[in-house]
């Protein structure tokens, strides 16, 4: 394709329905001042500070992943941060080791025995479930606690471990500048109608279903 030069610049001219440069260039700054204008104005319409509950659902991975980087984010400025693994505790996962260097920053609970398909004990599973709630139910109530990150609460709630009437009732009640993340799969209707900001994580592939087991620094 030929070249010229216009004013010292190198334009690319058209040929063959190509654009010059010069039009892409210019087609891009316009777009993108126009979607400034529009980001602008939903910014300035978002001027409120407060609480937000965020529930991170799906069959995909990522979700408790998602989780702790927030919690990370929150210990970067210099919030407190309380933590309840539901579920989850058999195994020591990275995030516990991790988080456990900041007792002083992180509260952490992890009061699971492992899934619900290996503990095959319905009662026992509702116990330690009842323990992880009273953890987060009384940080619910701490506004020093500024984001809580409740893992796999919904599958708990799945399983009617925990009734979830209680949770709202708590979720509710908290103070006004508490954050809160929920994960886990098949979030509850009422838990993603209560919901600040609701992500639904999709699988398109996992390495599991190509016979690769769980990876430290990825799955624990």
């Amino acid at each position: 394709m030929a070249t010229k030069k216009k004013q010292g610049k190198p334009v690319t001219a058209k040929s063959g329905g190509v654009k010059a440069v010069g039009d892409i260039n210019g087609l891009h700054k316009s777009r993108m001042k126009e979607l400034k204008s529009t980001v602008d104005q939903r910014m300035n319409a978002a001027q409120r500070d407060a609480g937000v509950l965020i529930v991170l659902t799906g069959d995909g991975k990522g979700k408790s992943s998602s989780a702790f980087g927030m919690a990370a984010r929150a210990l970067g400025h210099g919030m407190k941060v309380g933590v309840v693994q539901f579920i989850k505790g058999k195994i020591k996962t990275g995030e516990a080791k991790f988080f456990s260097r900041f007792p002083d920053e992180v509260e952490y609970h992890a009061t699971g025995e492992g899934y619900t398909w290996v503990t095959q004990d319905r009662e026992r599973d509702i116990a330690k479930a009842r323990e992880g709630w009273e953890h987060a139910r009384r940080m619910l109530g701490d506004a020093a606690v500024r984001l809580i990150v409740l893992d796999e609460l919904n599958i708990v709630l799945k399983y009617g471990y925990l009734e979830v009437a209680e949770v709202l009732a708590a979720l509710r009640a908290r103070p006004a500048r508490q954050h809160v993340v929920i994960t886990g799969r098949d979030a509850p209707q009422e838990i993603i109608d209560e919901g600040d900001t609701v992500t639904e994580v999709r699988l398109v592939k996992h390495a599991f279903q190509q016979g690769i087991r769980a990876q430290k620094g990825v799955e624990l």
